[in-house]
């Protein structure tokens, strides 16, 4: 038996899926953030900050150089998705 839930998604000025809503995410936007405000406010290296959240240092790098998840939400958007019980 299934169910349907109502999810509410991040999505671009062209409504693509951003940020946690995408389907390829594998990085919350919260260790995002905190990535972010290491490097940024702690000075911490990409290279300690990869040994410290087990990522490689290029993904680390383009996360503080906001060469990844760089965008803002320009809307929000409910779908519908399947349950499985």
């Amino acid at each position: 038996m299934s169910s349907k839930r109502v999810v509410v998604i991040a999505v671009n000025e062209q409504g693509y899926r951003i940020g946690m809503s995408h389907h390829n995410a594998r990085i919350s936007d919260e260790i995002v953030d905190r990535i972010r405000d290491l490097h940024e406010e702690e000075n911490i290296g990409y290279r300690r900050l990869a040994q410290m959240f087990g990522l490689t240092r290029s993904v680390i790098q383009k996360i503080c150089t906001y060469e990844r998840r760089a965008q803002t939400p320009d809307r929000w958007k409910t779908i519908r998705t399947e349950v499985k019980d």
